[in-house]
């Protein structure tokens, strides 16, 4: 069978990497690709004004495997736009597409496992796999899972959701993990928010509102965490409660009913202030601060200077712990004092 044919039992899936600078990785990413199982795949690589020499190397592999395209682009997009342009150069005949971050690589049967449980289930239009990354596995915290491993669970969109959204468990993964029905994605321009720095979490809620979730509980992808990969450059911004308030206060209404909102959102904040409690006493810089008050307005949630003074002094009063507790230590440190002294 040619690429760009799609049959019933091996529909075609479009491959896209949107790349910037990612020589140092990108060798690792492309052997994983052309290593892969399932056959009926292609390859965009969209690059992003690059100035190493990424598309020499992506140009060696094109050579020789003609499933590979290269798209240099002449216009410099910030990350999420770049990440937007490629989702819009996928192959207009693929049924699927497999985003594929150029740090990370694929084990040889992730396409082949990931279409395989999206065929079992038509319905999903997200399908997720869990991911390594040195010696740790992320992203499988469902509460359940098939008794073998590498099993498939399947859940309503809804259900989806809502167990992310009340149980704080995310098993939405990361792109790279993901296997997204093609038709979703055309509906959605943009496909990610440019506004979110989180908005893979954000696409994956809009699309559990229209299409259901598979997961694979195998790990089918390696995730690379290293200093210079997106995460690590926002992680000093961003934490796990800015996340969760605004997933939460962006699909929370869709999923949850209005008492669950209100108690998820009330606990969200409390937990969202606390976190920036932390950040007044480590003394971060001023893009944290444009960082957050930005995210709370666009939750509708305008940063207030009365939440944060009451976060920093329950911070200040649970770190001195209870009266009777701190009593209780001052009086065996003087004990000990008396001891020592009455010894010399």
């Amino acid at each position: 069978m040619s690429p760009n044919t799609s049959t019933v039992h091996q529909p075609l899936v479009s491959i896209v990497t949107p790349v910037y600078n990612g020589r140092e990785f990108l060798r690792q990413c492309l052997d994983s690709v052309c290593a892969q199982s399932y056959s009926n795949w292609n390859f965009t690589l969209v690059d992003n004004c690059s100035t190493d020499d990424t598309l020499e190397l992506a140009q060696s592999y094109a050579a020789r495997e003609p499933r590979m395209r290269l798209l240099r682009q002449t216009q410099f997009l910030p990350l999420i736009d770049n990440h937007n342009r490629a989702m819009r150069l996928i192959d207009p005949a693929s049924v699927y597409c497999k985003p594929l971050m150029a740090d990370d690589w694929l084990y040889p049967h992730c396409l082949e496992r990931l279409v395989e449980a999206a065929l079992a289930h038509p319905s999903a239009g997200l399908i997720c796999s869990s991911a390594r990354t040195g010696d740790h596995v992320l992203f499988d915290a469902l509460p359940f899972a098939p008794a073998v491993t590498g099993g498939t669970s399947f859940l309503p969109g809804r259900d989806a959701a809502r167990l992310g959204l009340l149980q704080d468990r995310y098993f939405l993964g990361s792109p790279t993990t993901q296997l997204l029905r093609t038709d979703l994605i055309r509906k959605r321009d943009p496909f990610y928010n440019p506004e979110n720095p989180q908005a893979d979490e954000e696409t994956c809620y809009a699309l559990l509102c229209v299409a259901d979730f598979a997961f694979v509980h195998q790990p089918l992808v390696y995730v690379r965490m290293h200093a210079e990969s997106h995460t690590a450059s926002m992680f000093h911004l961003f934490s796990l409660e800015s996340c969760r308030v605004y997933a939460l206060a962006r699909y929370g209404n869709e999923f949850l009913s209005a008492q669950e909102f209100r108690a998820r959102m009330a606990l969200h904040l409390r937990q969202y202030y606390a976190r920036l409690a932390l950040g007044a006493f480590e003394r971060r810089g001023a893009d944290f601060w444009v960082f957050h008050r930005r995210l709370l307005d666009m939750i509708g949630a305008p940063f207030s200077q009365v939440r944060l003074a009451g976060a920093m002094v329950i911070h200040v009063l649970r770190k001195l712990r209870a009266p009777g507790e701190l009593l209780r230590a001052l009086g065996q440190r003087l004990r000990a004092a008396s001891r020592r002294l009455a010894g010399g």
